[in-house]
Order: structure tokens, then C-alpha cells, then sequence
């Protein structure tokens, strides 16, 4: 017998390895209102940049990004293949309770008409509203189940929809909790917040699925050397912790005159921290380079010496994912998520959150120390590869549909 023919049955029982039991895919209706769009391309891609890698493990996703009629129409970006669809809402934090079944209504006919063509196995909804809660009626309807991803630490949306509505919301996101057949957590520090907040004897099925990053887009680079540069890439909010960012690089600038403050992003605190870095006296070394796209943010990953985010409300964050993979250490604040993928003084450092001080220590520390920077970039590289790639969290995330699913 010839070596293709020994060959052919293990390939098939490969192949067979990524199919149902009735031979075809795991087929997944993707619900989610983060997705890169044309307006904003760096938008939810921790969304859409494990659905690619899941088509080599046997499942296929249709993706409905949605968002509320107010916010005009969009579509989708030309590297994400889903369909963006508004729908009719209350508008604002009021009708946050009621927009799962507004979305829900919005979508069913033609989910239904889609189902009928070709079924789906599973629904994957991302945040308990409004989607967890379309996907919790639209799954009973077709008789499947759901799972719902919580992304930030506001697992129940009280912060978000404050005093007025939060407890409404609180109801809602206990029941989409209840009913998912699992909850799906991309961290430790946001399981922790969904548990304890739900009643005591609730029955819920979780899981911690770490969000991943791609290493073909970010990858080693040469630093920029003249003049260094600190990176931070995140929305311009006030959770973010750029003003204290602001505040510790202008600490160091006497320490480290070589140097320059990037950042990457915008949003509503822009105009208030162009005017700090005025007062700070550092504008000429701070530059806020806007909105930048997925390439873009990559090369910046590349060639910057130290990588900062001072976050105070993050669940996660793969921006530093990515900064650990091109291998440069990577600042972040102890109490959030990325305490759980950066090792305090081996991969990163982290600093309390709101400490301006420590934070300059830790700026300080890193720019004056080449040999510093390149033992812990290399390290956190070697972490990440090890187990946070887009491959780790798709091949997680299709194991655990199939269970869902079975």
C-alpha cells in the first residue's frame, strides 16, 4: 500500500474531528454590538479576529452587529465579514432594559429565515444587553442554546445606566446569566464581579476565555532609539488613565529628555489633555495621534520602547496583549484584569491605579534601562505566545460551543 494511501484516512479522521455528528460545521449566529465597522476599523476586533481562525476548526459564524437606529447607519469593515443592523429602541439608558427585546423583535424574521435554510447550533452573544437578552429569546424560539461573553468589569450594566434603571438592568443580566447555558468570562477579574453580584444559589455555568492576539500582525520591531518613545492606545475616556499618564511622564521629562509621549485613540477627554499637557509644559513631547488603524497601531506597537495604559476599569485590555507580543514591557494597574497576564517585575509592571508616582517610578525605571526593557519584552513575549494567541481562544472558545451544542 502506497504512503498516500496510509495517509488519506488519518487526514479524514482529522477533518472528521472539526465536523458534527451530522458531517457539517458548527454553525453559530453571532450577536454583538462591538465589530469593526468602515467608520471605525479597530472597533471589536476581539470580536471579529478569532471568528477567521474558527473556520479552520469547523465552525462558521453569521455576524449581526447592531446597534441603535440613533446612531445612523454603517458597515462593516472590508477585513470583517459580518452585517451591522440597527434597531428600534428607547433611546439612552432608559431603554437599555428593553432594547433586547426591541433587538430581538428587529431580527427574528430573518433569523428564522435563515435557520429554516440552513440551522443554527449555537448563539454567541457578546455583553448581557442588549444582546445576551435578544439572544436569550431568539435562542428559546428556535430551541438552541446561547452563551453570553461579558467583556468589562460593568457586568451588570448598574454603572453604565446608573441609580434610575441600574436595578431594572441588574434583573435583566441576572436572568440572561441564568438562562445562557454558559457565561463566558475573559478574565478571573470579571468572573468575580458576575458572581458576586448574582443572588447566592444561582446556578450558573461560566468559563474564563482569555482574549488573544494575533502574532503575524504584531510582531517583533526595531525600537525607535532617537527619541524613545512611551505608547499608550486606548479610547480618550477617564478610565483609561491618560491625564495621570499626562501627569507621571511630565514627572520623568527633567530624568529622560530624549523621549515622547504617543497616544493613540480619541474620544471626549481629547481637547481637556491636550490643554493638561499645556499646563504641564510638555505639549512639544506629547503627541495625540487620533483614531489609527489596526495596521498602524501595529507598527507603533513595534518600534516604541515602553507600552502604558494606567486603566482603573479594565476588564482585560488586548492592547497589552499586543504591546507583550512585539515584546516591549508593558504598564498596567494592579486590581483590573491585566493582573492576570502581566507578572508584576518579569513581564511588565504594574502600579496602583491613580498613583502618579508610582507610575513615573516605573517610566523612569524602564527608559534608563535598555537591558531592563529587553529582558522583561522578551519574557512577555514568551508568555503570550505560550498561551493568549488568537489560536488559544478560538480553539477554547470552538471546544466549548461543541459542548454547548452536543
Amino acid at each position: 500500500m502506497g504512503a498516500s494511501a496510509l495517509i488519506a484516512p488519518v487526514v479524514a479522521q482529522n477533518l472528521d474531528l472539526n465536523l458534527d455528528a451530522r458531517g457539517r460545521r458548527l454553525r453559530v449566529l453571532t450577536l454583538t454590538p462591538f465589530f469593526p465597522s468602515a467608520d471605525d476599523p479597530t472597533q471589536g476586533g476581539f470580536i471579529a479576529d478569532p471568528l477567521a481562525c474558527m473556520q479552520s476548526l469547523g465552525v462558521s459564524h453569521e455576524v449581526f452587529a447592531v446597534q441603535p437606529f440613533y446612531r445612523g447607519s454603517t458597515r462593516p469593515a472590508e477585513h470583517a465579514a459580518g452585517t451591522w443592523k440597527n434597531y428600534v429602541c428607547i433611546p439612552g439608558n432608559m431603554g437599555l432594559p428593553l432594547a433586547g427585546k426591541f433587538l430581538a423583535a428587529s431580527l427574528m424574521p430573518e433569523i428564522l429565515k435563515q435557520h429554516r435554510e440552513s440551522p443554527f447550533d449555537l448563539i454567541h452573544a457578546h455583553a448581557a444587553l442588549p444582546c445576551g437578552h435578544a439572544a436569550a429569546v431568539i435562542a428559546d424560539r428556535l430551541s438552541i442554546p446561547f452563551v453570553v461573553s461579558v467583556h468589562g468589569l460593568d457586568a451588570f450594566f448598574t454603572t453604565q445606566a446608573g441609580t434610575l434603571v441600574g436595578s431594572w438592568c441588574r434583573r435583566v443580566a441576572e436572568t440572561v446569566y441564568r438562562s445562557a447555558a454558559t457565561v463566558i468570562c475573559i478574565s478571573e477579574k470579571v468572573l468575580e464581579q458576575v458572581l458576586s453580584a448574582l443572588p447566592a444559589k444561582t446556578k450558573t455555568k461560566t468559563a474564563v476565555i482569555y482574549n488573544g492576539v494575533d502574532p503575524d500582525m504584531f510582531y517583533l520591531g526595531v525600537e525607535s532609539k532617537s527619541p524613545l518613545t512611551v505608547l499608550s492606545v486606548g479610547n480618550l475616556i477617564a478610565i483609561k488613565g491618560h491625564a495621570s499618564l499626562l501627569r507621571a511622564f511630565a514627572r520623568i521629562s527633567v530624568d529622560v529628555p530624549h523621549c515622547i509621549l504617543e497616544i493613540i485613540g480619541d474620544g471626549p477627554e481629547r481637547r481637556k489633555l491636550s490643554q493638561l499637557a499645556l499646563d504641564l509644559g510638555i505639549a512639544g513631547r506629547v503627541q495625540l495621534r487620533g483614531r489609527q488603524n489596526r495596521n498602524e497601531v501595529a507598527a507603533a506597537m513595534r518600534r516604541c520602547a515602553v507600552f502604558a495604559l494606567p486603566s482603573t476599569y479594565e476588564g482585560l485590555g488586548c492592547v497589552y496583549l499586543e504591546a507583550m507580543v512585539c515584546a516591549k514591557p508593558a504598564i498596567g494597574c494592579w486590581g483590573q484584569g491585566v493582573e492576570e497576564i502581566i507578572e508584576h517585575g518579569r513581564t511588565g509592571i504594574l502600579v496602583a491605579p491613580d498613583n502618579d508616582v508610582q507610575l513615573s517610578d516605573a517610566l523612569r525605571a524602564l527608559l534608563r534601562d535598555n537591558n531592563l526593557r529587553q529582558r522583561l519584552g522578551i519574557a512577555a513575549r514568551e508568555a503570550v505566545i505560550a498561551r493568549l494567541t488568537l489560536h488559544h481562544q478560538a480553539s477554547q472558545l470552538a471546544e466549548l460551543y461543541r459542548g454547548c451544542a452536543a
